[in-house]
């Protein structure tokens, strides 16, 4: 990694293409959403600071000081203040969850970017550079544990890298004084082949997008997890593509619709004459599958029976026909993914321990709809598109307070049951703009229902209509003196996520 950090500093490309190159390296070992380096000399009146945040695989937003300062609403003099007296508990060392609450109660960068951008952990490491310039490093995640002991020695081991490839004189300059990149809408893009049908750039999705980069090259198994409709088949495509086998077959099996009857025979195939109705010789969806990629879908559906020699495949790379006089060898990579929590089936005796354990080598969560709302307007504009040019149809869009509705809705079907709301509007649409969806109200979305006044309300209903309360009495705001999160002593990242989970979209004394 250091001699690719290294190639890095000496490109003639742009400070921003240097600066890219760099992040694009440290992303494979460092998982970052959110990169800022301050170079603070308090000699001088403005500290040089050029920070980038990650808005999808491999693309980059740069940001420099007067950037910040427009986004986060921060006077350039408090934001230059904040710089020239960091905190110094945040000098080096990883901030997880409370550790990164407690250093963002105080106006600083921190708190900063964790209003404005929900980062909820921190890596940092201050040094410097071969000119004696002092520098500071910081990397943010929007996950709470993302950062460890590993992450900090690994930082220690670059300081020397880190100190010639930072150097200010490596910062484009314009009479004579350092300055990062300006416009806010710059955004560095890398090749991100691989990902096409994958639509969305929430965190979530794209901590799966990284998993998967890792893993795609190697031929170990993979258990793809998460309720139905959230993309797990995409996902094994994404792993299949990416992988050294992307030219051979990729064999798609869904176990919860084979027939019991003949599922053996269509995993591994049957001889001719080997049972009644066998009049040719079969190959199996295994052998189909050799020197590429298996597919397993709803594998826990798989009877006690079938997971046996399943196993005995997985461990002997090689595979029985029904009627067969002897094995045959095969080379697969085992790609599986299940709705059903795994683990349970175990406990209860449905699923076989060390087949889960054969399965279960590199697992990859999928992030559920309702937990990557962010996501939503992208996914209907693209569902949009679809259903246009297959209907003839010019849709433009949906009502924003539409788009509030669907936002606010708990999706129970995901991405799939998204889709085929969208078709069904595109259809029924009269103008240009879909101005409203029905939304089902039997599927246990709470948010959508009509609740009887004389009915009692739930605690997540008592909850929702506090907030909303206090947020009128606060004007919206949330974070700051004055705000909600301070009135209901909680962090403002906190209170965020529980505003999204409960629906809660913008509130103010309107």
């Amino acid at each position: 990694m250091i001699s690719q950090l290294e190639q890095s500093a000496n490109t003639h490309a742009t400070w921003a293409d240097r600066q890219l190159l760099t992040w694009k390296v440290i992303q494979r070992e460092i998982p970052f959403d959110f990169v800022a380096i301050c170079f603070d000399n308090p000699g001088k009146k403005e500290p040089v600071l050029s920070s980038f945040l990650r808005i999808g695989f491999n693309e980059y937003q740069s940001i420099g000081m007067n950037e910040l300062s427009t986004i986060t609403g921060t006077g350039k003099n408090d934001l230059t203040r904040m710089i020239h007296q960091p905190d110094k508990k945040t000098i080096t060392g990883y901030f997880n969850e409370d550790m990164f609450e407690e250093i963002a109660l105080k106006r600083s960068l921190h708190a900063l970017l964790q209003e404005k951008f929900e980062m909820q952990s921190l890596l940092s490491l201050t040094f410097t550079t071969n000119s004696g310039e002092p520098c500071s490093l910081y990397f943010y995640s929007r996950r709470a544990d993302t950062y460890n002991a590993d992450h900090v020695a690994m930082l220690f081991r670059l300081q020397k890298t880190f100190a010639s490839i930072l150097e200010p004189s490596v910062v484009e300059k314009t009479n004579g004084t350092a300055k990062p990149p300006t416009a806010v809408n710059e955004i560095i893009s890398a090749n991100a082949s691989g990902f096409e049908n994958i639509i969305g750039n929430s965190h979530l999705l794209l901590n799966v997008f990284d998993q998967v980069k890792q893993v795609a090259p190697f031929d170990t198994s993979v258990l793809i997890l998460g309720e139905s409709g959230t993309g797990k088949e995409r996902i094994a495509d994404c792993i299949h593509n990416l992988s050294p086998r992307k030219g051979k077959a990729l064999i798609k099996v869904n176990c919860a619709a084979l027939p019991a009857t003949l599922v053996e025979s269509e995993l591994f195939g049957h001889e001719k004459g080997s049972f009644t109705g066998a009049i040719d010789k079969r190959v199996g969806k295994f052998e189909q599958a050799h020197g590429g990629t298996i597919f397993l879908d709803e594998v826990g559906e798989m009877s006690v029976d079938l997971q046996v020699k399943l196993l005995r495949v997985l461990q002997e790379k090689e595979i029985e026909p029904v009627g067969g006089r002897s094995p045959v060898k095969i080379d697969v990579r085992v790609i599986t993914a299940t709705n059903r929590n795994l683990e349970k089936e175990v406990a209860e005796g449905r699923f076989r321990l060390d087949l889960y354990y054969r399965l279960n080598v590199f697992p990859i969560s999928m992030p559920s709809l309702s937990e990557r709302i962010d996501d939503i307007p992208v996914l209907v504009q693209h569902f949009i598109n679809i259903y246009n040019r297959k209907s003839g149809k010019k849709i433009t869009g949906v009502a924003d307070k539409l788009l509030n509705k669907l936002m606010a809705y708990s999706w129970p079907g995901n991405i799939r049951e998204l889709e085929n709301l969208v078709e069904r509007s595109v259809l029924l649409a009269k103008g240009t703009t879909i101005e409203d969806i029905s939304l089902p109200t039997t599927l246990g979305n709470n948010s959508q229902r009509k609740v009887p006044e004389a009915a009692s309300k739930t605690i997540h209903e008592n909850e929702r209509d506090y907030i909303i309360n206090v947020l009128k009495k606060c004007n919206g705001k949330i974070w700051g003196l004055g705000g909600a999160a301070s009135i209901l002593n909680v962090p403002p990242s906190t209170l965020k996520s529980k505003m999204k989970k409960l629906g809660i979209l913008k509130v103010n004394n309107e």
